[in-house]
Protein backbone atom coordinates (compact mmCIF):
# COMPACT_ATOMS: atom_id res chain seq x y z
CA UNK A 1 0.00 0.00 0.00
CA UNK A 2 1.71 3.67 -0.91
CA UNK A 3 0.92 5.77 2.15
CA UNK A 4 2.46 9.10 2.76
CA UNK A 5 2.79 10.00 7.06
CA UNK A 6 2.71 13.77 7.61
CA UNK A 7 4.86 14.73 10.83
CA UNK A 8 7.50 12.92 12.05
CA UNK A 9 7.42 13.51 15.33
CA UNK A 10 7.22 10.12 18.15
CA UNK A 11 4.03 9.07 16.66
CA UNK A 12 4.66 10.06 13.10
CA UNK A 13 8.00 8.13 12.60
CA UNK A 14 7.00 5.17 14.62
CA UNK A 15 4.28 4.29 12.72
CA UNK A 16 5.74 4.91 9.37
CA UNK A 17 8.55 2.46 10.37
CA UNK A 18 6.18 0.13 11.36
CA UNK A 19 3.98 0.48 8.29
CA UNK A 20 6.97 0.20 6.17
CA UNK A 21 8.73 -2.27 7.89
CA UNK A 22 5.27 -4.53 7.48
CA UNK A 23 6.10 -3.63 3.43
CA UNK A 24 3.90 -0.79 2.89
CA UNK A 25 5.36 2.14 0.45
CA UNK A 26 5.79 4.90 3.21
CA UNK A 27 6.85 8.50 2.45
CA UNK A 28 7.49 10.32 5.33
CA UNK A 29 6.99 14.46 5.47
CA UNK A 30 7.70 16.88 7.85
CA UNK A 31 8.71 20.67 7.10
CA UNK A 32 12.05 20.25 9.51
CA UNK A 33 15.02 19.87 7.19
CA UNK A 34 17.52 19.11 9.30
CA UNK A 35 15.05 16.51 10.96
CA UNK A 36 14.53 14.74 7.44
CA UNK A 37 18.19 15.14 6.31
CA UNK A 38 19.10 13.44 9.79
CA UNK A 39 16.68 10.38 8.99
CA UNK A 40 18.25 10.32 5.38
CA UNK A 41 21.88 9.77 6.68
CA UNK A 42 20.43 7.30 9.01
CA UNK A 43 20.33 9.62 11.87
CA UNK A 44 17.27 8.85 14.77
CA UNK A 45 16.07 12.78 16.05
CA UNK A 46 14.45 10.68 19.22
CA UNK A 47 15.20 8.25 21.31
CA UNK A 48 12.16 5.63 21.54
CA UNK A 49 13.76 2.22 22.51
CA UNK A 50 13.83 0.07 19.40
CA UNK A 51 12.87 2.47 16.91
CA UNK A 52 16.26 2.76 15.59
CA UNK A 53 16.52 -0.78 14.34
CA UNK A 54 13.03 -0.75 13.05
CA UNK A 55 14.10 1.72 11.17
CA UNK A 56 16.76 -0.38 9.22
CA UNK A 57 13.94 -2.91 8.70
CA UNK A 58 11.82 -0.16 7.10
CA UNK A 59 14.44 1.79 5.09
CA UNK A 60 13.66 0.05 1.95
CA UNK A 61 10.55 1.15 2.23
CA UNK A 62 10.43 4.23 3.23
CA UNK A 63 11.35 7.80 1.89
CA UNK A 64 12.01 11.06 3.43
CA UNK A 65 10.65 14.51 2.30
CA UNK A 66 10.68 17.60 3.56
CA UNK A 67 8.18 19.57 0.91
CA UNK A 68 5.04 18.78 -0.66
CA UNK A 69 7.34 18.68 -4.27
CA UNK A 70 7.96 15.56 -4.14
CA UNK A 71 4.21 14.26 -2.90
CA UNK A 72 3.23 11.05 -4.98
CA UNK A 73 -0.24 11.93 -5.96
CA UNK A 74 -1.11 8.26 -6.54
CA UNK A 75 -0.80 7.58 -2.72
CA UNK A 76 -3.63 5.18 -1.23
CA UNK A 77 -3.40 6.92 2.23
CA UNK A 78 -2.81 10.27 3.93
CA UNK A 79 -1.90 9.98 7.44
CA UNK A 80 -1.66 13.29 9.33
CA UNK A 81 0.65 12.98 12.81
CA UNK A 82 1.07 16.81 13.36
CA UNK A 83 1.75 18.00 16.70
CA UNK A 84 -1.39 19.73 18.15
CA UNK A 85 0.00 22.14 21.22
CA UNK A 86 -1.48 23.59 23.93
CA UNK A 87 -2.65 26.70 23.70
CA UNK A 88 -2.09 29.76 26.14
CA UNK A 89 -5.59 29.57 27.52
CA UNK A 90 -5.71 25.60 27.36
CA UNK A 91 -7.49 25.24 23.85
CA UNK A 92 -6.02 23.27 21.30
CA UNK A 93 -3.63 24.51 18.40
CA UNK A 94 -4.52 23.41 15.01
CA UNK A 95 -2.67 25.31 13.13
CA UNK A 96 -0.65 22.35 11.38
CA UNK A 97 -3.18 20.36 11.12
CA UNK A 98 -5.13 23.42 9.03
CA UNK A 99 -2.30 23.58 6.98
CA UNK A 100 -1.74 20.32 6.04
CA UNK A 101 -5.65 19.80 5.01
CA UNK A 102 -4.90 22.97 2.82
CA UNK A 103 -1.73 21.34 1.31
CA UNK A 104 -3.40 17.97 0.75
CA UNK A 105 -6.45 20.17 -0.94
CA UNK A 106 -4.00 22.50 -2.83
CA UNK A 107 -1.58 18.71 -4.24
CA UNK A 108 -4.57 16.60 -5.07
CA UNK A 109 -4.64 15.37 -8.20
CA UNK A 110 -8.24 15.61 -10.20
CA UNK A 111 -9.55 12.00 -10.42
CA UNK A 112 -7.51 10.69 -7.42
CA UNK A 113 -9.11 9.41 -4.04
CA UNK A 114 -6.94 9.19 -0.98
CA UNK A 115 -7.74 8.63 2.26
CA UNK A 116 -7.16 11.23 4.52
CA UNK A 117 -6.73 9.90 8.42
CA UNK A 118 -6.14 11.65 11.39
CA UNK A 119 -4.01 10.26 13.95
CA UNK A 120 -2.92 13.61 15.49
CA UNK A 121 -4.99 13.99 18.99
CA UNK A 122 -7.54 16.95 18.07
CA UNK A 123 -10.75 18.07 19.59
CA UNK A 124 -14.16 16.23 18.51
CA UNK A 125 -15.49 17.68 15.45
CA UNK A 126 -11.88 18.12 13.81
CA UNK A 127 -12.01 15.48 11.15
CA UNK A 128 -15.45 17.00 9.74
CA UNK A 129 -13.09 20.36 9.36
CA UNK A 130 -10.14 18.37 8.18
CA UNK A 131 -12.77 17.34 5.46
CA UNK A 132 -14.38 21.20 5.09
CA UNK A 133 -10.58 22.70 4.43
CA UNK A 134 -9.07 20.10 1.75
CA UNK A 135 -12.66 20.38 0.16
CA UNK A 136 -12.34 24.02 0.19
CA UNK A 137 -8.84 24.55 -1.41
CA UNK A 138 -10.40 21.87 -3.95
CA UNK A 139 -12.72 24.18 -4.81
CA UNK A 140 -11.12 27.30 -5.66
CA UNK A 141 -9.62 24.46 -8.22
CA UNK A 142 -12.69 23.79 -9.87
CA UNK A 143 -12.20 19.76 -8.37
CA UNK A 144 -15.88 18.45 -7.42
CA UNK A 145 -14.88 14.67 -5.64
CA UNK A 146 -16.20 12.73 -2.97
CA UNK A 147 -13.40 12.98 0.28
CA UNK A 148 -12.72 10.13 2.78
CA UNK A 149 -12.06 11.36 5.77
CA UNK A 150 -11.46 9.05 8.97
CA UNK A 151 -10.10 9.24 12.52
CA UNK A 152 -7.91 6.87 13.60
CA UNK A 153 -6.49 7.79 17.59
CA UNK A 154 -2.99 6.65 18.67
CA UNK A 155 -2.25 4.89 21.85
CA UNK A 156 1.08 5.25 22.01
CA UNK A 157 3.71 5.22 25.38
CA UNK A 158 6.57 7.33 24.41
CA UNK A 159 9.60 4.97 25.73
CA UNK A 160 7.60 1.71 24.82
CA UNK A 161 6.05 3.19 21.34
CA UNK A 162 7.20 0.37 19.09
CA UNK A 163 6.19 -2.29 21.34
CA UNK A 164 2.74 -0.64 21.47
CA UNK A 165 2.35 0.03 17.87
CA UNK A 166 3.20 -3.82 17.40
CA UNK A 167 0.78 -5.16 20.18
CA UNK A 168 -1.87 -2.91 20.89
CA UNK A 169 -4.81 -3.28 23.06
CA UNK A 170 -7.28 -2.14 20.44
CA UNK A 171 -7.03 -0.32 16.62
CA UNK A 172 -10.22 2.36 16.86
CA UNK A 173 -11.26 3.51 13.57
CA UNK A 174 -13.98 6.52 13.31
CA UNK A 175 -15.99 6.14 9.63
CA UNK A 176 -19.17 5.57 8.20
CA UNK A 177 -17.35 4.54 5.05
CA UNK A 178 -17.03 0.36 4.61
CA UNK A 179 -14.67 1.27 1.66
CA UNK A 180 -12.59 3.38 4.22
CA UNK A 181 -13.02 0.41 7.11
CA UNK A 182 -12.25 -2.52 4.38
CA UNK A 183 -8.66 -0.32 3.14
CA UNK A 184 -7.48 -0.14 7.26
CA UNK A 185 -8.21 -3.67 7.72
CA UNK A 186 -6.11 -4.89 4.97
CA UNK A 187 -3.17 -2.53 6.43
CA UNK A 188 -3.81 -2.87 10.01
CA UNK A 189 -4.42 -7.21 8.89
CA UNK A 190 -0.76 -8.00 9.70
CA UNK A 191 -0.62 -6.62 13.40
CA UNK A 192 -4.54 -7.36 14.01
CA UNK A 193 -3.60 -11.12 12.83
CA UNK A 194 -0.28 -10.98 14.55
CA UNK A 195 1.39 -12.44 11.59
CA UNK A 196 4.12 -10.13 10.99
CA UNK A 197 7.36 -11.38 11.64
CA UNK A 198 10.55 -9.04 12.20
CA UNK A 199 13.96 -10.23 12.72
CA UNK A 200 14.22 -7.27 15.88
CA UNK A 201 17.13 -8.19 18.08
CA UNK A 202 15.02 -6.50 20.88
CA UNK A 203 13.41 -6.92 23.93
CA UNK A 204 10.21 -6.05 22.26
CA UNK A 205 8.73 -9.92 21.30
CA UNK A 206 4.98 -10.87 21.29
CA UNK A 207 4.11 -11.17 25.16
CA UNK A 208 2.87 -14.74 25.75
CA UNK A 209 -0.75 -15.04 26.09
CA UNK A 210 -1.67 -11.45 24.55
CA UNK A 211 -4.52 -11.29 23.10
CA UNK A 212 -4.97 -9.95 19.48
CA UNK A 213 -6.10 -6.83 19.16
CA UNK A 214 -9.69 -5.77 19.40
CA UNK A 215 -11.07 -3.85 16.14
CA UNK A 216 -13.04 -1.65 16.86
CA UNK A 217 -15.15 1.12 14.35
CA UNK A 218 -17.20 4.06 15.62
CA UNK A 219 -19.17 7.41 14.26
CA UNK A 220 -16.01 9.74 13.40
CA UNK A 221 -16.44 11.76 17.00
CA UNK A 222 -16.81 9.01 19.15
CA UNK A 223 -13.47 8.08 18.21
CA UNK A 224 -11.87 11.62 18.56
CA UNK A 225 -13.59 11.47 21.93
CA UNK A 226 -12.37 7.83 23.32
CA UNK A 227 -8.26 9.31 23.04
CA UNK A 228 -9.56 12.25 24.85
CA UNK A 229 -11.53 10.74 27.48
CA UNK A 230 -8.68 7.81 27.84
CA UNK A 231 -6.26 9.89 28.66
CA UNK A 232 -8.38 11.82 31.12
CA UNK A 233 -9.11 8.60 32.95
CA UNK A 234 -5.86 7.39 32.91
CA UNK A 235 -4.56 11.20 34.89
CA UNK A 236 -7.50 10.98 36.76
CA UNK A 237 -6.36 7.34 38.10
CA UNK A 238 -2.87 8.83 38.91
CA UNK A 239 -4.08 11.99 40.45
CA UNK A 240 -6.63 9.83 42.67
CA UNK A 241 -4.22 7.91 44.13
CA UNK A 242 -1.93 10.59 44.57
CA UNK A 243 -4.36 12.33 46.61
CA UNK A 244 -5.04 8.66 48.58
CA UNK A 245 -0.69 9.52 49.46
CA UNK A 246 -1.69 12.74 51.08
CA UNK A 247 -4.21 11.28 53.23
CA UNK A 248 -2.34 8.50 53.93
CA UNK A 249 1.14 10.03 55.09
CA UNK A 250 -1.29 12.04 57.70
CA UNK A 251 -2.75 9.13 59.17
CA UNK A 252 0.45 7.24 59.06
CA UNK A 253 -0.82 4.66 56.25
CA UNK A 254 1.79 3.32 53.28
CA UNK A 255 0.51 4.43 49.40
CA UNK A 256 2.46 1.04 48.22
CA UNK A 257 0.53 -1.19 50.72
CA UNK A 258 -2.73 0.81 49.37
CA UNK A 259 -2.42 1.28 46.07
CA UNK A 260 -1.51 -2.27 45.41
CA UNK A 261 -4.06 -3.61 48.11
CA UNK A 262 -6.92 -1.83 45.80
CA UNK A 263 -5.18 -2.72 42.85
CA UNK A 264 -5.67 -6.72 43.49
CA UNK A 265 -9.66 -5.49 42.90
CA UNK A 266 -9.42 -6.75 38.75
CA UNK A 267 -12.51 -4.17 38.31
CA UNK A 268 -9.84 -1.51 38.83
CA UNK A 269 -6.49 -2.99 38.23
CA UNK A 270 -2.35 -1.95 39.46
CA UNK A 271 -1.90 -0.05 36.10
CA UNK A 272 -1.63 4.24 36.85
CA UNK A 273 -1.96 3.17 41.01
CA UNK A 274 1.65 4.61 41.68
CA UNK A 275 1.90 7.84 43.84
CA UNK A 276 4.27 10.08 42.61
CA UNK A 277 4.86 14.22 41.85
CA UNK A 278 2.17 14.37 39.50
CA UNK A 279 2.15 13.34 35.62
CA UNK A 280 3.24 15.36 32.45
CA UNK A 281 4.42 14.78 29.04
CA UNK A 282 3.25 15.99 25.78
CA UNK A 283 -0.27 14.16 25.88
CA UNK A 284 -2.07 14.32 29.74
CA UNK A 285 -1.61 17.60 30.17
CA UNK A 286 -2.40 19.36 27.02
CA UNK A 287 -6.05 16.52 26.52
CA UNK A 288 -6.74 17.30 29.83
CA UNK A 289 -7.00 20.83 29.50
CA UNK A 290 -8.76 20.07 26.07
CA UNK A 291 -11.49 18.15 27.30
CA UNK A 292 -11.89 20.58 29.85
CA UNK A 293 -12.07 23.53 27.60
CA UNK A 294 -14.15 21.80 25.03
CA UNK A 295 -17.04 21.07 28.40
CA UNK A 296 -16.80 24.66 28.60
CA UNK A 297 -17.29 25.24 25.31
CA UNK A 298 -20.76 22.77 25.36
CA UNK A 299 -22.07 24.10 28.93
CA UNK A 300 -20.61 21.30 30.52
CA UNK A 301 -18.91 21.36 33.85
CA UNK A 302 -16.19 18.74 33.68
CA UNK A 303 -15.56 18.46 37.59
CA UNK A 304 -13.80 15.17 37.69
CA UNK A 305 -11.26 16.53 34.88
CA UNK A 306 -10.97 20.12 36.88
CA UNK A 307 -10.09 18.14 40.19
CA UNK A 308 -7.90 15.61 38.16
CA UNK A 309 -5.65 18.80 37.41
CA UNK A 310 -5.89 20.45 40.38
CA UNK A 311 -4.67 17.65 42.04
CA UNK A 312 -1.77 17.27 39.87
CA UNK A 313 -0.94 21.24 40.33
CA UNK A 314 -0.57 20.69 43.98
CA UNK A 315 1.83 17.09 44.15
CA UNK A 316 4.46 19.19 41.99
CA UNK A 317 3.95 22.13 44.99
CA UNK A 318 4.49 19.37 47.28
CA UNK A 319 8.18 18.90 46.68
CA UNK A 320 8.86 22.75 47.62
CA UNK A 321 7.08 22.30 50.66
CA UNK A 322 8.92 19.11 51.48
CA UNK A 323 12.45 21.07 50.42
CA UNK A 324 11.40 24.15 52.71
CA UNK A 325 10.21 21.91 55.73
CA UNK A 326 14.16 20.25 56.06
CA UNK A 327 16.01 22.87 54.82
CA UNK A 328 14.41 26.34 55.49
CA UNK A 329 14.90 29.17 53.42
CA UNK A 330 16.43 27.84 49.80
CA UNK A 331 18.68 30.71 48.80
CA UNK A 332 22.25 29.54 47.56
CA UNK A 333 21.21 25.46 48.99
CA UNK A 334 22.93 23.64 46.32
CA UNK A 335 19.75 20.99 45.00
CA UNK A 336 20.58 17.93 43.03
CA UNK A 337 17.93 17.43 40.49
CA UNK A 338 17.88 13.47 39.23
CA UNK A 339 15.98 13.38 35.98
CA UNK A 340 14.90 15.84 33.73
CA UNK A 341 12.74 13.87 31.15
CA UNK A 342 8.81 13.50 31.71
CA UNK A 343 9.26 9.82 31.97
CA UNK A 344 12.09 7.07 31.86
CA UNK A 345 13.09 5.80 28.66
CA UNK A 346 12.20 8.56 26.36
CA UNK A 347 14.31 12.35 25.80
CA UNK A 348 11.35 14.13 25.74
CA UNK A 349 11.11 16.99 28.12
CA UNK A 350 7.34 18.71 26.71
CA UNK A 351 5.33 19.55 29.96
CA UNK A 352 7.94 17.52 32.76
CA UNK A 353 7.44 18.00 36.13
CA UNK A 354 11.54 18.84 36.22
CA UNK A 355 10.52 22.27 34.24
CA UNK A 356 8.31 23.49 36.87
CA UNK A 357 10.31 22.36 40.03
CA UNK A 358 13.46 24.16 38.28
CA UNK A 359 11.69 27.51 37.77
CA UNK A 360 10.54 27.67 41.30
CA UNK A 361 13.56 26.50 42.55
CA UNK A 362 15.49 28.63 40.65
CA UNK A 363 13.34 32.07 41.82
CA UNK A 364 13.70 31.07 45.12
CA UNK A 365 17.39 31.54 44.81
CA UNK A 366 18.94 27.62 44.39
CA UNK A 367 21.72 26.69 42.86
CA UNK A 368 20.67 23.64 40.37
CA UNK A 369 22.54 20.54 39.42
CA UNK A 370 21.37 18.42 36.90
CA UNK A 371 21.28 14.75 35.87
CA UNK A 372 19.79 12.60 33.49
CA UNK A 373 20.76 9.72 30.89
CA UNK A 374 19.02 11.22 28.02
CA UNK A 375 17.59 14.83 28.26
CA UNK A 376 20.20 16.78 28.91
CA UNK A 377 20.62 18.24 25.83
CA UNK A 378 17.08 18.83 24.83
CA UNK A 379 16.87 20.68 28.18
CA UNK A 380 19.88 22.90 27.24
CA UNK A 381 18.81 23.47 23.94
CA UNK A 382 14.98 24.21 25.73
CA UNK A 383 16.30 26.40 28.56
CA UNK A 384 19.16 28.15 27.15
CA UNK A 385 19.34 31.09 29.81
CA UNK A 386 18.73 28.82 32.72
CA UNK A 387 21.40 28.89 35.26
CA UNK A 388 21.57 25.27 36.00
CA UNK A 389 24.55 23.05 35.69
CA UNK A 390 24.37 19.50 33.83
CA UNK A 391 26.26 17.20 35.62
CA UNK A 392 28.02 14.50 33.04
CA UNK A 393 28.94 11.93 35.98
CA UNK A 394 26.06 11.05 38.20
CA UNK A 395 28.33 10.86 41.41
CA UNK A 396 28.98 14.27 41.01
CA UNK A 397 25.56 15.21 41.40
CA UNK A 398 25.69 14.21 45.32
CA UNK A 399 29.15 16.80 46.00
CA UNK A 400 28.43 19.74 48.72
CA UNK A 401 24.69 18.86 47.58
CA UNK A 402 22.03 20.14 50.41
CA UNK A 403 19.35 17.78 49.02
CA UNK A 404 18.50 15.52 45.94
CA UNK A 405 15.03 15.14 44.34
CA UNK A 406 14.74 12.23 42.69
CA UNK A 407 11.82 13.23 39.56
CA UNK A 408 12.36 10.64 36.91
CA UNK A 409 12.43 6.59 38.11
CA UNK A 410 15.12 5.61 35.57
CA UNK A 411 16.33 2.20 36.83
CA UNK A 412 19.67 3.05 37.31
CA UNK A 413 18.68 5.48 39.99
CA UNK A 414 17.07 2.75 41.96
CA UNK A 415 20.72 0.82 42.60
CA UNK A 416 23.34 3.99 42.87
CA UNK A 417 25.44 3.29 45.62
CA UNK A 418 23.51 5.47 48.13
CA UNK A 419 25.23 5.00 51.30
CA UNK A 420 28.91 5.98 49.40
CA UNK A 421 27.06 8.84 48.02
CA UNK A 422 25.94 10.34 51.36
CA UNK A 423 28.83 10.91 52.40
CA UNK A 424 29.62 13.71 49.67
CA UNK A 425 26.40 15.46 51.05
CA UNK A 426 26.68 18.59 52.96
CA UNK A 427 22.99 17.42 54.10
CA UNK A 428 22.11 14.49 53.64
CA UNK A 429 18.09 15.13 52.26
CA UNK A 430 16.47 12.56 49.28
CA UNK A 431 13.19 13.33 48.11
CA UNK A 432 11.72 10.35 45.93
CA UNK A 433 9.60 11.99 43.96
CA UNK A 434 8.30 8.65 42.75
CA UNK A 435 8.59 6.22 45.58
CA UNK A 436 11.20 4.45 43.74
CA UNK A 437 14.22 3.63 46.45
CA UNK A 438 13.94 1.45 49.36
CA UNK A 439 13.25 3.30 52.87
CA UNK A 440 15.59 1.13 54.94
CA UNK A 441 19.22 1.26 53.44
CA UNK A 442 18.76 5.07 53.28
CA UNK A 443 18.07 5.75 56.70
CA UNK A 444 20.31 3.43 57.90
CA UNK A 445 22.63 5.51 55.91
CA UNK A 446 21.83 8.56 57.82
CA UNK A 447 19.43 10.28 54.72
CA UNK A 448 16.50 11.93 55.84
CA UNK A 449 13.72 10.50 53.16
CA UNK A 450 10.64 12.10 51.93
CA UNK A 451 8.53 10.15 49.62
CA UNK A 452 4.72 9.92 48.39
CA UNK A 453 2.44 8.99 51.16
CA UNK A 454 5.04 6.47 52.36
CA UNK A 455 5.78 5.11 56.15
CA UNK A 456 8.79 5.99 56.75
CA UNK A 457 8.93 6.83 60.23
Amino acid sequence: MRITMIGAGYVGLTTAAIFASLGNDVTLLDYNKDKIEKLKQGEVPIFEEGLGELLEVARPNLTFISSWGSFNSKTELIIITVGTPMKENGDVDLTSVEKVAKSIGQKWSNGSQPIVIIKSTVPVGTTYRVKEWIEEELKKREINQEIYVASNPEFLREGLAVYDSLYPDRIVIGTDSSHVQDLLKRLYSPILNQTFSLSLKLPIQRPDHQPKPVWFVTEIKSAELIKYAANAFLAMKISFINEIARLAEKVGADITEVAEGIGLDQRIGTSYLKAGIGWGGGCFPKDTSAILNQGKEKGIEMSLVKATIDVNQKQKEWVISKLKEALGNLKNKEIGILGLSFKPNTDDIRGAISIEIIEKLLELGAAIKVYDPIAMDNFRKTYPKWKIKYIKKIEEIFEHSHAIILVTEWKQFKTLPYGELAKKMEDKIIIDGRNLLDIAPLIEAGFQYFGIGRNYS
